[in-house]
């Protein structure tokens, strides 16, 4: 299992976003299929909404990948 802190200096990142982000989904569109098709976890639960707002301290998984958001202190 491989964890990765993914920093953001806004309030929130969407979960389609993150996915792309972190390399995990090369493509918006990549990301849209893993969300729907139920692959992708968040805070425990799976999350089917690409929009869904990740803010400090939640954290996505999809396959043995595991993404904690972190916001960068102002």
């Amino acid at each position: 299992m491989k964890t990765d802190i993914i920093k953001i200096d806004t309030e929130f990142i969407r979960l389609q976003d993150i996915l792309k982000l972190s390399g995990l989904a090369s493509t918006g569109g990549m990301a849209k299929v893993l969300i729907q098709n139920g692959e992708v976890s968040v805070n425990g639960e799976i999350c089917e909404m690409r929009g869904k707002k990740l803010r400090n301290g939640d954290s996505v998984r999809f396959g043995d990948n595991t993404l904690i958001v972190e916001a960068e202190k102002a």
